[in-house]
């Protein structure tokens, strides 16, 4: 005798004969490899096992192990749900061999002295997150297991099973089920009712099974008055665990007004309404590095509190964020297809770290971090420097492989695997005509440009953005076509991108703005996980403050008001009366002039001016610029007045570094792609046609050498390298070649500076000193003693913490400082304010944007 519930009811207690699998009426758990039903065949039975689950939820009576064991069919097509409350143990064995657990019989408990809070109760192929974790349960435990139910009624395999129970139970806690085994003929809405019963958090779970047999019932397929749909919830309002909730509370509204309109013609389910949710993190000053990971559940982002910056986890479902021990200095992360590792880039090395714990593993060296994918092959894509194509290195450490090649290209960078895991896309600098998001493959190294833009772009697959899935697997989603999503002018846009004719269709739909990017490197702050869900920052973090200081950290007063935008690359005149700064307004970076009482702008093309240099007498402002697709170094009358005059123009991206006290030199970076940076220098006292202004180089190797520094007796040049592994400031004597050559009777010699990293060295006036940004952004000072033709630097020392925007290590954002001849510091600094949130969208309707 057992507790029994048919269709519409709790019935008394009844002897049951034993029914016979495969005759007539069958036992739906019948052996260890179940066939799969045809739909025609599963509905009528899901729909009165739920039936059966509503009567008994109605009587506040919870089964807590609902399994195909437990559910008969009688010859009439009546569907009996047993043994209600949890069986008593069973005998082992089952369906299985001899010895062998079988989990659709394994053990159930009802002593009730085993019905509390801590005990795991249920079977283990059926059993809920939460059961198996021995918390208290309620009907939303019935729900999962109807739905593993109904899963292996559709499949003819069950949706958590392994070789025993522990791992079975393993893989209900940790894997989802594989929804792409769902046949073809599976309407929408079952997929639907599917996957909202079979969320792992009992709190995005549907909440009760009325409203999935509703569904089921196809309920939800008539029209409903647009007086009834439920508009979306204010952005920034709604809690991301409440949005499951959400989701199902519309169903609910909207099968209340079925029955005022069952005379009108049928259309397609209403899609749930688009949830924008935010996440307020800490301090930023690289708002672009955050990454949701493929299964939905977490993000990482890079913010900075009380030291350098780092990666910080959250999962979605908390409420607080957690920085990851032995990430500081990341930036960039991407994480792994199984959602459990998270790679990113620090100290010129490409790294990963497993989020559930242990320190970080070293993939290979790099020279520049500009973003990576990684694939379900165990392949990572990224760039190996800053001016380098995209190569491919084992996530296990290895060689690095070419994966593209430079075609009229400056650079690849930001790479995004598509859901095959062979194609992906990538960004490309270079001229107007090559720049853009470009189309690559892991079978060739041949690429196909998509479409220009000024950052990179990733992929939502066609099946998630707002239409019903097909049921298609990844390579089924391929050829169906998806969306590219990037940041264009500040706006996050998504356009069709039809991969068997390679391009993009349709018009450009609007998904937020506006969408914080930085086009210096090339990427928005956006991610996306292979369900869907969206993730973006409007905001460029934390506002910046250009602020004085005297030689310990005394704060002397501010320089122009709080920037929102941003500003960077300071440079302060030589009579220390006005400053030249990079500043991004209305998503044009150009070159503007702080003088203490107003700020003006100098530079008014529309592509990107940076790095402002000042001649020593003041008289002129260099500065680099891509208007012609490359950067290349102009030089303007510092009074705003006059024509710009072309400096140096190649191929080759170029970034000003400094100008000798003398005014005949200028030094800058180079890029290339053997070499990655090198230091190059200009005459600037010859004449500006002929071989007057013929570059040289100051300093080609195998490392990243770059932003030198004059010298004020332009004898030696200062400079960053990272030929220790780590950024390190080094210094070298300076001689002008002769027209044969190298100088004659140039000093030789080289000497490290910094001794626990460092960046953007600056030279005091007397040239006995060499200034420096430390690792965790503290300014630093070493002596320099000067002994004929030899060089002694002292041991470093630190003058004070900063708050120096970019932080130390190895920062991507350019020179934050400068000292005036006087003593005094400058310092692009971070306030100490909130970062703008990271907003999350959830149920992106993209035909509806249209």
């Amino acid at each position: 005798r057992a507790n029994q519930v048919t269709s519409r009811g709790v019935a008394a207690r009844e002897s049951l004969q034993p029914i016979s699998p495969g005759v007539g009426p069958r036992r739906l758990e019948g052996s260890r490899a179940p066939r799969a039903m045809s739909i025609d065949e599963a509905l009528p039975i899901a729909k009165q096992i739920a039936d059966a689950l509503e009567a008994a939820h109605d009587q506040n009576i919870i089964h807590r192990d609902l399994k195909p064991a437990n559910i008969k069919v009688r010859p009439d097509g009546t569907v009996k749900v047993l043994d209600f409350g949890l069986a008593k143990l069973s005998e082992a064995g089952g369906a299985g061999k001899a010895g062998e657990a079988s989990f659709s019989m394994s053990p159930t408990i009802t002593t009730p002295a085993m019905t509390q809070a801590g005990m795991i109760l249920g079977t283990a192929a059926y059993m809920s997150p939460e059961q198996a974790r021995g918390k208290t349960v309620d009907k939303r435990a019935d729900i999962w297991a109807f739905g593993a139910v109904l899963f292996e009624m559709l499949t003819g395999r069950r949706a958590f099973e392994d070789e025993d129970i522990s791992m079975t139970l393993s893989k209900v806690l940790q894997r989802e089920p594989d929804f792409d085994a769902l046949p073809l003929e599976v309407p929408a809405r079952v997929r639907q009712a599917l996957r909202v019963c079979l969320r792992k958090d009992p709190r995005q779970r549907v909440g009760d099974i009325r409203d999935v047999r509703l569904v089921l019932e196809g309920a939800f397929e008539t029209a409903v008055p647009s007086a009834t749909t439920v508009a979306p919830l204010p952005a920034r309002r709604a809690p991301l665990a409440w949005m499951a909730a959400l989701a199902v509370a519309a169903v609910v509204i909207v099968a209340l007004a079925i029955p005022a309109v069952r005379h009108l013609r049928e259309t397609p389910p209403a899609s749930p309404p688009e949830i924008r949710t935010d996440i307020v993190t800490p301090a930023t000053s690289d708002p672009t590095s955050l990454a949701l990971s493929p299964d939905g559940r977490q993000i990482v982002f890079v913010a900075a509190r009380d030291g350098a910056p780092r990666l910080w986890l959250r999962p979605l479902t908390a409420t607080t964020a957690q920085p990851l021990p032995g990430t500081d200095g990341a930036a960039y992360p991407f994480w792994s297809p199984d959602s459990r590792s998270v790679g990113f880039f620090a100290d010129n090395k490409l790294k990963r770290i497993d989020v559930g714990g242990g320190a970080p593993q070293v993939v290979t060296a790099v020279t520049g971090a500009r973003g990576g994918s990684w694939n379900a092959d165990g392949l990572i894509l990224f760039p190996t420097g800053t001016t380098s194509p995209l190569f491919r290195v084992p996530a296990s450490g290895g060689q690095p492989a070419p994966a593209t090649k430079l075609d009229r290209q400056t650079s690849h960078r930001f790479p995004f695997f598509l859901p095959d895991g062979r194609q992906f896309l990538f960004y490309a600098q270079g001229t107007p005509d090559t720049a853009g998001i470009y189309l690559g493959s892991l079978e060739s190294p041949d690429t196909h440009r998509l479409t220009a833009a000024d950052a990179a772009g990733v992929y939502l697959q066609t099946s998630i953005a707002g239409r019903a899935s097909s049921g298609l697997g990844p390579a089924g989603a391929l050829r169906e076509g998806g969306w590219l999503l990037w940041v264009r002018g500040g706006t996050l846009v998504a356009q069709r991108l039809d991969l068997e004719r390679r391009v993009l269709t349709g018009d450009p739909v609007t998904v937020a703005d506006p969408v914080a990017v930085d086009t210096t490197f090339n990427v928005g702050a956006l991610s996306v996980s292979a369900g869907g869900l969206m993730a973006y920052r409007t905001g460029g973090g934390s506002r910046r403050q250009l602020a004085w200081f005297d030689r310990s950290g005394k704060a002397l007063g501010t320089l122009g008001a709080p920037d929102e935008n941003g500003v960077a690359f300071t440079n302060v005149s030589p009579d220390g009366q006005r400053v030249a700064v990079s500043r991004m307004v209305q998503g044009d970076l150009d070159i503007w002039l702080l003088d203490g009482t107003r700020t003006s702008r100098f530079t008014f093309d529309a592509a990107q001016e940076r790095n402002p240099i000042w001649s020593p007498d003041g008289s002129r402002i260099v500065f680099d610029s891509n208007r012609k697709g490359h950067r290349d170094l102009y030089q303007k009358s510092s009074s705003g007045g006059g024509a710009e005059e072309l400096l140096v123009e190649s191929s080759q991206e170029k970034t000003v570094a400094d100008w000798s006290a003398d005014g005949r030199f200028l030094m800058y970076n180079s890029g290339d792609p053997q070499t990655d940076w090198d230091l190059w220098v200009v005459p600037m006292d010859g004449p500006s046609t002929g071989s007057g202004r013929k570059p040289w180089v100051f300093l080609k190797t195998r490392f990243q050498d770059r932003n030198g520094a004059f010298s004020p007796d332009g004898r030696w040049v200062a400079y960053m390298s990272n030929e220790s592994g780590r950024s390190e400031i080094y210094i070298r004597p300076f001689a002008e070649p002769s027209a044969s050559g190298p100088a004659p009777n140039a000093p030789a010699g080289q000497w490290s500076v910094s001794t626990m990293g460092g960046i953007y060295p600056r030279w005091r006036r007397d040239g006995k000193e060499i200034y420096y940004v430390g690792p965790n952004g503290e300014m630093m000072a070493a002596p320099i003693t000067v002994a004929g033709s030899a060089l002694v630097p002292g041991t470093p020392v630190t003058l004070f913490p900063t708050r120096i925007y970019g932080g130390g290590a190895d920062s991507q954002q350019g020179r934050q400082y400068d000292i005036t001849r006087d003593g005094r510091f400058l310092i692009n600094t971070v306030l100490d304010e909130a970062s703008a949130p990271i907003t999350l969208l959830q149920n992106w309707h993209p035909e509806a944007k249209k």
